[in-house]
């Protein structure tokens, strides 16, 4: 498989929201299966496409690639080609005498951020989360959902629940719910826990959190990620204001979106 192959199936993975892993062949001493530059990218459900030399190597260059993107941190291999190995190299049963050294690059898809509701925290968050970064949607009902409060963010203001059918939530994207009306939220936060996404947050205490997981959890919503949704949303800086709030949130998912 060509360069331009694996880069156009690698834009396939991140164009749905999943990352991926690119592997490198970046250093050879001696002999090796391939050159410098080689590479072959590792997909979230363990396929290699393209090679950087096959065998016991490229199995366990699988195998570190789904740890990396567990971790969401790139890192380097030292492989030994059938050479006694030193610190820190991985030996390898085969014939070629030589070293290799493989980097393996996480490729994260571009940040999205779904905002459910367009009062005055959300329009905070909304500014600050498209400084840092994200690429915005807010989705409402009400009058405050309008473009010239979201200037260059996409505004979903169609008859609500029904307009969250065309509302695509994607594994790499971020939720948050600031809203209130309990209605509303219990509708977004469906429609977010069945895509299961990187982030989900809701604004309110944590007595509405417990309340509304019970209910969705009733209804039959995946407990694990219902469990893993932040709330109340947001960093406690002790945030008052709709923009302290908007920034406590927005520093919340920076920090999930390093790991």
């Amino acid at each position: 498989m060509s360069d331009p192959e694996i880069f156009a199936r690698a834009n396939e993975f991140l164009a749905s929201g999943r990352s991926v892993v690119l592997c490198t062949l970046v250093e050879k001493k001696g002999s090796g299966p391939r050159e410098p530059g080689a590479k072959m990218l590792v997909t979230p459900d363990g396929k290699a496409l393209g090679t950087i030399g096959g065998g016991g190597m490229e199995r366990l260059l699988i195998k570190e690639a789904l740890e990396a993107l567990a971790e969401g941190r790139p890192r380097t291999l030292h492989f030994a080609m059938g050479i006694p190995p030193r610190e820190g190299m991985i030996a390898i049963d085969s014939k070629c005498g030589g070293e290799v050294k493989v980097f393996m690059d996480i490729v994260k898809p571009e940040p999205r951020l779904i905002i459910m509701g367009s009062g005055w925290i959300a329009q905070a968050t909304a500014r600050y989360a498209k400084d840092c970064g994200f690429e915005v949607t807010v989705v409402d009902d009400a009058e405050t959902a309008r473009q010239e409060y979201f200037p260059g963010m996409t505004v979903v203001n169609g008859k609500y629940p029904e307009s969250l059918k065309g509302v695509e939530i994607r594994p790499s994207d971020f939720v948050a719910v600031i809203h209130g009306e309990t209605p509303f939220e219990l509708a977004a936060l469906r429609h977010a826990a069945k895509a299961r996404p990187t982030y989900i947050g809701l604004l309110g205490s944590a007595n509405k959190a417990r309340k509304h997981k019970e209910q969705l959890k009733s209804e039959g919503l995946d407990e694990k990620a219902l469990e893993a949704m932040h709330a109340p949303i947001g960093i406690d800086i002790n945030a008052e204001t709709p923009e302290e709030i908007g920034v406590s949130i927005v520093a919340e998912m920076i920090r999930v979106k390093r790991g």
